[in-house]
Order: C-alpha cells, then structure tokens, then sequence
C-alpha cells in the first residue's frame, strides 16, 4: 500500500483534530441545549404547582375540596401538554388529568419535594416533580407532568443537523488544509527537484533559502553543508586519487626501467644482485606506502582504538632523540626537549606520532638549527610543541598540510622514501586519542601543536 503523501497526512490530520473539537463543541452545546428545556420545564411545573398549592389551600372541608375540580381544570387550560395529579392522605388519587402517567416512586415522594425527574410510560417521554401540600391539616401530595416529545423531536433534528454540520466543516477544513498545507510544502518540491538534479559533478549546486519558511530553511541549511561537506569529500578523494597514482607510478616506473635494462642484455650474477637490491628499495617504498594507506582507511573508519596506558611522554621524547640523535648530528642539528607531561594512551601511537613530526622537522631544518619540543600540562590537557626553523609556510596552506601527499610547492616535496603521508597519519594518531594538531608558521619558524586529554589522577581510597 502505497504511504500517504505528507500533505494528505497534515490535511487529514488537520481534519480530524477540527472534527474532534466540533465533535466537543457540538456535545457541550447539545448538553446545554437539553438542560436549559429541563430547567425551563421546572420552572412551568414550579409555577403551576404553587397555582395548585394556593388552590388547595382555600378548602377547608370536602365541599371546598368537591368544588376544588373545576376550578383545577379551569386553571390547566392552554397547557395541552401539562398533566396534574392530587393523592389524598389515604393515597388515593382525589383528582387526575386525563393523560396523567405519573411512576409510583414520584407518587410516594421518596425524593426531596420538587426533584425533577425524567421517565416514559406508553412511548412517551415525560418530565415530574412532586411534593406533599397539607390541606386542611391532611397531607395531600401534588404531582406534576409534562409531555417533551416535542422537546426530543427538536434535539434530534437539532443532533442531525449539528452532524451534517460537523461533517461538512471536517470536509472543508480538509479541502481547505490539503491547500494550504500544499502551498507551505512549496519550497519542499522545489528542494526536491534540486536535489534530484545534484550529482557527482554537480556538487557546488545549492538549495535555495532565502525566502524559505524557518523550518524548511533550517533543513535547507543543514542539507548544503552536508553537499559543502561532501563536496570537499569528493576533491580530497579526486586530490588522493590523483596523487596516489602520481606516488605509485615513480616507483612502478623505476622498476620496470630497471628490469628492461636488466632484461636487455645477459648480465653477471653481481649485476643482477645490484638490480634486484634496487628494486628491492623501490618495492619497500611501495610497501610502506600502502600500509600508511591502509592505516589511514582503518583510521576513517574508526578502526583504529588506542590501548589505553600512563604514558610519560618525556621519557617518549627522549627515546626518540636516541634514535634520531645520528640523523641530527649528521645534519648538525640540536635536539632539544623541555618540559614534562603525561597521558593516558597507546604508547606505539603516540611515539609514532612524535617521530613523524620530528623526521618531518629533521628535513627541512637547515645545519646548525634547533628542533625543540616542549611538554605542558595545566591538569586539563596536554601540550605537545615540535617547532624547527625553516622557510615559512604560507598560511593558506597551513589547514591543508595534515591531507594526504598535500605539497606546498616543490621547495617542500617529500622524497628520498618518504610516502608523504606522514602527517595525515599523525593527525589520525592524534584524532584517535580524542585530541587535535595544528600547525603555525611565520617568522622562519614552523611549530606543530598536539593537544591531548591529560592523565587524570585516580581516586584515593578512603579506609
């Protein structure tokens, strides 16, 4: 079954809500009605009874009393529909309308004097009160009645002609909501349209906003900065992908000359080792560059967990410049650590992202520089600062250096076995541990910022 449309489902819901109120309304209404008929037939009834009441009063013996009909006849005269009955103190019926209908209970007065009361006797509906009159020191009992089928015969056109009304209104409001709620849902189909026309190459299309009711614009908002997003997504992957083929083909390229060259003629066994220690350099390139590529689509999937640990990142540190410490002392090159630190994360991450930042400064510090990293905490987060001399780095460039085999011109080409995905792998080290990288440059000096959570204290034991 095909859905309703969201227009259909705000007009039907629109009708059944007006409906349900003119439901409501036609309820209390109908009520109202009812009981203003009761209480104007009590009041009638109230009147007559105290007609009756001064009529009775006047006797004061049975010829009084005998004289009495008439004149009880008289005064009912012009109320067809008025029905008066007296009992006497022995409970017989003394005198009776003709289409008197009184119930016994009404008769014998176990209500409160003068308590309306509704009941039907032979088809027809009627309304009583009844209260006891002494006469002539007797307690006689005054019964009244009147025929309402007039009064139901109103209602039921008056119900019938509210439901017919009801009926229409639901029916209108529906008309009248699946037009205006097609008219607000407007700039949804326009959206709708738009976005059908967006595709891969069209992804710097945008909704229309302005003039877009709050709701729609605030969907229309989110709905571009998801295409800004996914633009952005689709020329880092167009950028990955050209670079990619770009880094591979050098190595490829190598190998293939080398082994034509080999193949071109018969060679010494020396001379085939030396062709195959090549290649086995350009096949480690190729090697380690595919396992940053791997880690790095492990890390965009969240597939990279940190096992978590204290790690003292001074001690980190200074493992390091052991190991760099021939690299820097080759270039001429300090390395200099200040400051201390600890978090809570994987030590291998943690210690690969540091030595990616320091072989990244190794190489573009000139001889007799300084390479310093500088440890602080303030109890909250963790700062890790890796700055180096060297060319300033233009800061159009600076958001861009942590994408993956991002130049900033050829002065900066990685080489020499360099994948070129050092930094995108350092930011998703650091991403990985819940924390952020930047990188500022300017005056000659070039630092990268690591900001981590910091180790937090454990609890102490109370004994």
């Amino acid at each position: 079954m095909k859905p309703l449309s969201l227009t259909a489902r705000v007009s039907l819901l629109f009708a059944v809500v007006v409906a349900a109120v003119l439901l409501i309304t036609g309820v209390l209404i109908a009520r109202a009605v009812e009981h203003h008929f009761a209480d104007e037939d009590h009041q009638e009834m109230l009147g007559k009874l105290e007609l009756v009441r001064h009529l009775l009063a006047r006797a004061h013996d049975q010829a009084d009393l005998d004289a009495l009909s008439q004149e009880l006849n008289d005064a009912l005269i012009g109320h067809p529909g008025l029905s008066v009955a007296v009992i006497d103190n022995h409970g017989q019926i003394w005198f009776a309308t003709t289409a008197a209908a009184f119930p016994s209970h009404l008769l014998e007065t176990h209500e409160p004097p003068g308590t309306l009361e509704q009941w039907a006797a032979n088809g027809t509906e009627y309304r009583g009160i009844a209260m006891p009159v002494p006469v002539d020191g007797a307690p006689y009992t005054v019964a009244l009645s009147v025929d309402i089928r007039h009064h139901d015969m109103f209602m039921a056109e008056f119900r019938r002609i509210l439901a017919l009304a009801m009926a229409l209104a639901a029916l209108s409001t529906a008309a009248l909501g699946w037009m205006a709620a097609r008219q607000a849902l407007s700039p949804l189909k326009a959206m709708a349209r738009t976005a059908t026309s967006i595709s891969a190459d069209k992804l710097s299309e945008r909704l229309p906003v302005a003039g877009a009711p709050d709701e729609i614009r605030a969907l229309a908002e989110a709905f571009n900065a998801m295409l800004a997003r996914l633009e952005d997504a689709f020329r880092r992957l167009s950028d990955f992908s050209s670079d990619i083929a770009h880094e591979l083909r050098t190595p490829v390229s190598n190998l293939m000359t080398q082994t034509q060259v080999a193949l071109a003629r018969t060679r010494s066994a020396e001379e085939y080792r030396e062709v195959l220690e090549s290649d086995m350099e350009e096949y480690e390139r190729l090697a380690r560059m595919i396992g940053d590529m791997l880690f790095l689509a492990q890390a965009d999937n969240h597939m990279v967990v940190p096992h978590r640990e204290t790690v003292d990142l001074a001690d980190e540190v200074r493992r390091l410049f052991e190991f760099y410490e021939a690299l820097a002392a080759d270039r001429d090159v300090r390395l200099v650590l200040d400051g201390e630190a600890q978090v809570s994360g994987d030590r291998l991450m943690l210690q690969r992202a540091i030595s990616n930042l320091l072989s990244n400064a190794l190489r573009y510090t000139p001889s007799g520089g300084s390479i310093g990293v500088r440890l602080a905490s303030d109890g909250e987060t963790c700062r890790i600062a890796v700055s180096n001399p060297g060319p300033t780095i233009p800061a159009r460039h600076l958001d861009r250096l942590f994408d993956r085999f991002y130049r900033v011109d050829p002065a900066r080409r990685e080489g020499g076995g360099h994948t070129g995905l050092g930094l995108a792998i350092t930011r998703s080290l650091v991403e990985a541990h819940g924390g952020t990288i930047q990188a500022v440059s300017g005056d000659g000096m070039t630092r990268f910022d690591i900001m981590l959570p910091c180790r937090r204290p454990a609890a102490r034991q109370e004994g």
